[in-house]
């Protein structure tokens, strides 16, 4: 929390001299809005004085809340109705977010009764420095609950809504009446933890097949699936400091909790035990996967990689694999010239399909999509994936095992002897498997693949940087389909504004004037969109993924420029003469389109 702060520092003999020189007859204030927030409200322009005065006369006929009725009935939203108290109380003002975990030691002294009848609460605690969620920061009264509460403490306010500091009670009675939440679990690990009293380290040995770093483990791989996160890392520090928890969620990383120093090696200890990993090796890295079981009806899968880090610590990064079924090509947000081309592509009886990007950037989701248009009765597919993540009735799927020397090569030499008419290859790693996959594609099979690289265009010379012979290559090549994953703009709070100049500029100069597709269209009429931010994407503004995608296709002019070494410049020119779009220019379109915006394009492709 972050802004200006109110900050008061008091022990009990100061609250009583402050409660006398209040006198006996001081009452609280009922928690109403303050007449200079709606003030503001007006002077902002957010509401007339006419509908004010419509808003509290219904509150006062009702008997409802003036707060909830601005918010539901006048449609103010949150963040402004926020933005007006914090300028009142000269405090930042903190929304509800769910990742928000607060500590239960903080609740313990307090009655949730009594913080839902008042309206606040404690929402963590740094040294000394105890951070106050409060509908009125300036109510005497409750300052001084907070201070008798928590004595010597330095109080630092944030301001909330009624209906956030609601919702904060509501989840932390949850978090206090559940077995396994967050705070309760890391609450009974600082009170098990036997510490000698002399070095001021654990006692005792700490299992990791403690039934505590069982639950905390399960937690967490729980919580990242209900928050919707791609990835969830576990970073160690050294010394004393304590155990960062971060998770990913629509590509973006944010800490969601932390664990005490002592327990960071049964941690990761209990995470190599259900990968099925040497916990006795902490000197190099490894890799494995955890099948886990969230509920009776549903699992899901998780990639882990165990890294060696500074300070004898090591970091575990786990990748969710949720098994879904495959989507369809036509919600893949392609373009309709592209949709066409790659249909066409994946009904020829032979040649090669690559699919290119980082990881994450939705490759296999894509090629799955494909497959699922071409998978007929009359087809034989064969697939070779690490690991299995989308599952498709008819297709025939083999999980590689590097361990036993299962690689995608073998693989690909199996599937030769097995009658396929389809072969899709999860990677090509190496010029062996890339080889053997043109080879395949030559001789009547259709095969599809990935490879990490940044573009359509780069992904020729790195086939051919790795020793592949390019007349090989060309006359097997039917396209290269590049694609990424930025920000979607929150469907919810979504509003639509006017560029600036140099806005509008920007996006011509990025997209290339010549081909600007609206040439016929000036400044003045375009409007584009962005996320105002609410609680359904987290006050982000952002609400999922948009794919970008580039389409490279074999044309004969671009086979002759694979056969005769051209430059990746030579190659960029020419595709785009044939219409090739790229990545900035289809991510362009989208931002047009109101999916996304500008900058998030930009953080996904750069040229």
């Amino acid at each position: 929390m972050e802004g200006s702060h109110v900050s008061v520092s008091a022990d009990t003999a100061s609250v009583e001299a402050d409660r006398k020189k209040a006198g006996p007859g001081l009452k609280s204030r009922p928690f109403s809005i303050e007449q200079n927030v709606l003030d503001l409200l007006v002077c902002r322009g957010i509401l007339s004085q006419a509908v004010l005065d419509r808003a509290a006369q219904e509150a006062a006929e009702s008997g409802d809340d003036l707060e909830g009725l601005l918010l539901d009935r006048f449609q103010v939203p949150k963040t402004v109705l926020g933005a007006a108290m914090s300028d009142y109380y000269q405090c930042p003002y903190l929304p509800y977010d769910e990742r928000t975990v607060i500590a239960s030691e903080l609740l313990r002294p307090l009655n949730a009764d009594y913080l839902k009848k008042h309206l606040w609460l404690p929402v963590a605690r740094r040294g000394q420095l105890l951070d106050v969620l409060a509908h009125d920061p300036h109510d005497l009264e409750r300052g001084w609950d907070v201070r008798r509460s928590f004595p010597g403490m330095t109080i630092r306010y944030s301001v909330g809504l009624r209906r956030d500091i609601e919702q904060f009670l509501g989840a932390t009675t949850e978090q206090q009446g559940g077995a396994s939440t967050i705070g309760t679990i890391l609450n009974e690990l600082e009170e098990d933890l036997p510490l000698d009293p002399v070095h001021e380290r654990p006692s005792g040995p700490i299992d990791e097949n403690d039934s505590l770093i069982v639950r905390l483990t399960n937690h967490l791989i729980s919580e990242a699936d209900r928050l919707g996160a791609s990835d969830l890392h576990f970073e160690p520090s050294t010394g004393k400091r304590e155990m960062n928890i971060r998770f990913r969620v629509d590509g973006t990383c944010f800490s969601y909790t932390k664990v005490p120093a002592a327990y960071r090696r049964a941690l990761i200890s209990r995470l190599k035990i259900m990968a099925n990993l040497d916990i006795a090796e902490r000197r190099k890295p490894q890799d494995g996967k955890i099948r886990f079981k969230l509920d009776a009806q549903r699992s899901i899968e998780l990639r882990v990689a165990t890294l060696p880090t500074g300070g004898g610590n090591e970091d575990a990064v786990l990748r969710l694999l949720t098994a879904k079924e495959p989507m369809p090509l036509e919600a893949m947000e392609l373009t309709p010239s592209a949709l066409q081309t790659i249909k066409a592509m994946a009904e020829q009886p032979h040649g090669i399909i690559l699919c290119v990007g980082p990881t994450g950037s939705g490759k296999t989701t894509l090629l799955h999509a494909i497959l699922k248009h071409i998978n007929t009765e009359e087809r034989k597919i064969w697939t070779a994936e690490d690991p299995i993540e989308i599952t498709q009735e008819g297709l025939r799927q083999l999980q590689i095992h590097q361990k036993i020397g299962l690689d995608f090569a073998t693989a690909m030499r199996a599937f030769l002897r097995a009658d396929p008419d389809v072969i899709m290859i999860g990677e090509m790693r190496d010029k062996e498997t890339a080889d053997i996959a043109i080879e395949a594609s030559l001789t009547g099979h259709l095969v599809l693949s990935t490879l990490h690289t940044n573009s359509a265009v780069e992904t020729v010379i790195r086939l051919l940087d790795l020793g592949c012979d390019p007349f090989n290559f060309a006359d097997a090549m039917l396209g290269v389909l590049a694609t990424r994953l930025c920000k979607r703009i929150c469907s919810v709070c979504k509003e639509s504004y006017r560029p600036s100049p140099h806005e509008y500029q920007e996006l011509v100069e990025s997209y290339g004037a010549e081909g600007w597709p609206l040439l016929q269209t000036g400044q003045d009429d375009l409007h584009l969109f962005r996320g105002r931010g609410c609680e359904h994407c987290r006050h982000s503004g952002y609400k999922g993924r948009v794919p970008l995608h580039e389409l490279l296709v074999g044309t004969d002019e671009i086979k002759q420029l694979i056969q005769s070494r051209s430059r990746t410049t030579a190659m960029l020119i020419k595709a785009v003469e044939d219409g090739m779009l790229t990545l900035l220019q289809d991510g362009i379109r989208k931002v047009l389109q109101g999916l996304t915006t500008y900058r998030q394009v930009r953080a996904v492709a750069s040229k």
